[in-house]
């Protein structure tokens, strides 16, 4: 998709500065996604990187989240934007594993991926140190490994847009590796794997008699004051007999996802969601994605 379609892309929503969202957050979920995840190497001043990243990053195959820590060396304030908690809840952790930048590549062909991939750590240079790389995909449809649709509950449209996006074109964004115990997973009755999600597996349909500690349940959107909103991106990926799910929201505020992220974690009223009892998320970091602006990604960072 060519710079002149990413307003089009992004549901028009021309704000502040003349920017719009970047377009990959919206679109839809594309065969194969590499998620990228760098830190600032101690002394190095990422001014020149990000200014080149700025131009390179098409915001459609190329989604980039900058962290606190980043945008404090940019001298640059974003309200909102905060370190990623760390929780615990009875007899497991949900860690925080911040840093500074992520990116979410997005394409069809895993060579073209790592190629893009070698071509982006030479345009931050030497101030940026990759950390972590994870190579997820879409599956059958957009189901999880565990077989269950993700992302049933996504808000369309405008509505997605709303609840994505900011004011000023930026988002939000909250990212987890989370890693699921199949041979847990497989020894439940099928009965109780879709208690555990609270909807059938073979339909998808939502039940009416789920226990309270259902994953639908923990999560209603709806159910939250004010409502909790999050535009889902998440995608499957595997590694050797590993695999899970790399969980994405986007949101105008971190604070949808952080309520239900409590709440699953039973910080809110004891209640553990049932994800639990087959899967573990081994990392968590929040990410500011700025906005399109006339062609490329506005930091709008000071200069000097």
């Amino acid at each position: 998709m060519g710079r002149e379609n990413m307003g089009k892309a992004a549901g028009n929503k021309e704000v502040k500065r003349g920017g719009v969202p970047q377009p990959g957050i919206l679109a839809p979920l594309p065969p194969l996604g590499r998620y990228l995840f760098f830190s600032v190497t101690p002394g190095g001043d990422p001014r020149t990187g990000i200014k080149a990243l700025a131009v390179a990053a098409d915001g459609v195959s190329t989604v980039v989240g900058a962290g606190l820590s980043l945008l404090q060396a940019l001298g640059r304030s974003v309200p909102g934007l905060r370190v990623f908690p760390a929780m615990h809840g009875a007899g497991f952790d949900v860690p925080s594993t911040q840093d500074a930048l992520w990116i979410w590549l997005r394409g069809d062909d895993r060579g073209e991926l790592m190629h893009r991939t070698h071509t982006l750590e030479k345009i931050l240079g030497t101030a940026f140190r990759l950390d972590h790389v994870v190579d997820a995909f879409k599956h059958d449809d957009g189901r999880d490994l565990t077989g269950y649709e993700d992302g049933t509950e996504n808000p369309v449209g405008e509505d997605a847009v709303a609840a994505a996006c900011t004011d000023d074109g930026g988002s939000f964004v909250a990212v987890q590796q989370w890693v699921h115990d199949f041979p847990a997973f497989h020894a439940l009755p099928r009965s109780e794997q879709d208690d555990a999600i609270g909807r059938r597996r073979d339909d998808n349909e939502e039940l009416d008699d789920a226990p309270e500690s259902a994953h639908v349940k923990r999560t209603a959107q709806e159910s939250f004051s004010p409502e909790a909103f999050i535009l889902r991106r998440s995608m499957p990926w595997t590694e050797g007999r590993s695999g899970g799910l790399l969980f994405v929201a986007f949101g105008h505020t971190l604070d949808a996802f952080e309520v239900q992220m409590r709440r699953m974690a039973g910080l809110e009223d004891g209640i553990v969601d049932a994800l639990f009892r087959f899967s573990r998320p081994v990392s968590g970091g929040y990410y500011w994605c700025p906005p399109v602006v006339k062609g490329r990604l506005d930091f709008a960072f000071p200069e000097g």
